[in-house]
């Protein structure tokens, strides 16, 4: 394929991710239709399932490069040397992230929707669960065989505070509360 066809497939491909995204964003999956999304980005329908099998697969991509940017923020934020005081800054860098306009309800109410829980949960294994346990290691080192449902449930308790957030609670309290639990599990792992 020429590079000037690889440049228009790679431009169509984005511009359906683009305009699914905002559709998917400002309606929600369900009240999306597909001849929508190709006016959207000003291809036909033939052009959307060129590229994507169907609706749900052109979703799932949306959710994957939504997955995939909170999880470069994460690991773009400055870490500490200390575990403990580098999980707080990953967590506080997962709350900015999550501030992306549409993004908490695409990855934390749609996507698991219409996904599935055993697909979100591999989407979040592949993204910024990764780093979230490799923090718990270094911070947790005895965890062992606790270190996997410990990473779980973090994950949970840190999208439950997202989207608290984005419903307007204080982020802050949420910042503290995450310091509160880390400190607690800290005291209770060195017993």
């Amino acid at each position: 394929m020429s590079r000037s066809n690889r440049d228009r497939t790679e431009q169509t491909r984005q511009a359906l991710i683009d305009a699914g995204r905002r559709l998917f964003v400002e309606k929600g999956y369900a009240e999306t239709a597909t001849p929508e999304i190709a006016a959207a980005a000003g291809v036909t329908r033939g052009a959307l399932y060129h590229h994507f099998e169907d609706k749900k697969a052109l979703f799932r991509a949306i959710v994957e490069g939504e997955a995939r940017a909170v999880a470069e923020a994460i690991e773009a934020c400055p870490a500490p040397d200390a575990p403990r005081d580098a999980l707080i800054a990953g967590a506080s860098a997962y709350f900015d992230a999550m501030m992306a306009e549409g993004r908490t309800r695409l990855l934390l109410i749609e996507a698991p929707a219409v996904l599935g829980l055993p697909a979100m949960q591999a989407i979040d294994a592949d993204n910024a669960e990764t780093s979230l346990r490799a923090g718990l290691a270094a911070m947790f080192p005895r965890a062992g065989a606790t270190l996997e449902p410990l990473t779980l449930l973090l994950s949970a308790a840190f999208d439950r505070a997202a989207l608290a957030i984005e419903a307007g609670a204080e982020r802050r309290s949420y910042e503290q509360a995450i310091t509160i639990l880390l400190d607690s599990l800290a005291d209770r792992l060195r017993r």
